[in-house]
């Protein structure tokens, strides 16, 4: 009896596995389909509805002469002020279901017209909720849609240096053509990559990238294998004789992006102001020799203001400021500097590296909002 229920089981077992094999004789392309398929193409199917071809019409400012090479009228009317329109293109991403949409600020500055098409082939016109230009972050909102799809992000800062990426965007302006956008796959190379201050804005903790990122690829996403943003399609570096892409494309890390929008869409712009409590001074030779410093280098405290950040922190007056956040500091413009590039806001910590009493102390201060 047992022989016998072993004999069926294995031919049910066998009439099984034929069947399934005439099915799939019967279907070689879907076989075929099936193992072309991999997480990048996974991703490029859950993301591409979210990504936005942007067009748009800025007004660009410049000088003429009145009166062309005439040294005469040059000397009273030296020059006219010309504006003009100026037809430009980028990339952006739906960020939920409201129809908010990230692009960069430089894809959107002086826009008086901006039109959002999506991969349903619809245009629509979009408003700017707000524009940061310190950190090239730009939030707009569309209008007159229905619905969208929102892209999901990687909210974990730990990325990995080789992980595959894909880049997608508009360049050229060839989502036109079929309303998709393009992809191009490539790896993080870099990451953490601080470029300071670059025409107005400051470039911090940039993902570098070798997957291709051209004219128009601006604002759009940089995704992981998952299908998450990892961060925003910037800027390139392009050799002397070239304007594409030649596998340096820096992008905007995911948490500066959505730290940046939460306040565009409550406030409409970024809050920079903030305080230390700290008064500085440069240091002379005379102060310098009574203080038992080898050099003038560094900028002393000469305040620190009660219940302040910096008198929580526990500096004192007379400490002697070295290093903030391991750049050296050697005199007051250093600080300025410092400042400049690194787009401080409420909330950031900065780490200084004190003398006092002849020994090297670190100490943490975090930067309070006014």
């Amino acid at each position: 009896m047992k022989f016998i229920r072993k004999i069926t089981l294995y031919a049910i077992l066998i009439a099984s596995l034929s069947y399934w094999d005439a099915l799939s004789a019967s279907n070689p392309l879907q076989n075929i389909t099936q193992s072309r398929e991999n997480a990048i193409t996974r991703a490029v199917e859950s993301v591409s509805n979210s990504v936005v071809g942007i067009n748009v019409i800025q007004v660009k400012e410049y000088q003429r002469r009145y009166y062309g090479e005439d040294q005469f009228f040059q000397f009273f009317l030296p020059y006219a002020p010309i504006r003009k329109p100026i037809k430009s293109l980028g990339s952006g991403f739906i960020i939920d279901r409201d129809g908010y949409v990230v692009t960069n600020e430089h894809v959107v500055e002086n826009a008086v017209e901006i039109k959002v098409t999506l991969t349903d082939g619809s245009q629509h016109e979009a408003e700017i909720i707000g524009a940061d230009e310190i950190s090239d972050i730009a939030l707009l909102k569309l209008r007159d849609f229905k619905n969208v799809q929102p892209i999901k992000f990687h909210v974990d800062k730990e990325l990995i240096i080789g992980e595959w990426v894909i880049a997608f965007g508009n360049p050229f302006g060839l989502f036109d053509l079929n309303a998709k956008p393009t992809v191009t796959v490539g790896v993080i190379s870099s990451l953490n990559q601080n470029f300071g201050k670059m025409e107005d804005k400051v470039y911090k903790d940039m993902i570098q990238t070798d997957a291709a990122i051209n004219q128009g690829n601006s604002g759009g996403p940089l995704v992981n294998s998952l299908g998450e943003v990892i961060g925003m399609n910037t800027f390139i570096f392009s050799g002397d004789n070239s304007n594409g892409s030649i596998g340096l494309g820096f992008a905007i890390p995911a948490y500066r992006i959505l730290e940046i929008v939460a306040e565009l869409r409550t406030y409409g712009k970024v809050n920079r102001s903030y305080w230390t409590g700290i008064t500085l001074g440069e240091i002379s030779t005379r102060v310098a020799r009574y203080l038992g410093l080898n050099s003038v280098q560094g900028v002393i405290v000469t305040d620190v203001q009660k219940n302040s950040p910096a008198d929580n922190a526990g500096i004192q007056v007379y400490d002697v400021i070295l290093a903030v956040n391991e750049r050296k500091i050697t005199n007051r413009q250093a600080i300025l500097d410092l400042i400049e590039n690194s787009d401080l806001r409420g909330g950031d910590t900065l780490d200084f590296k004190i003398y006092r009493d002849g020994r090297i102390v670190s100490i943490p201060i975090r930067l309070e909002k006014l």
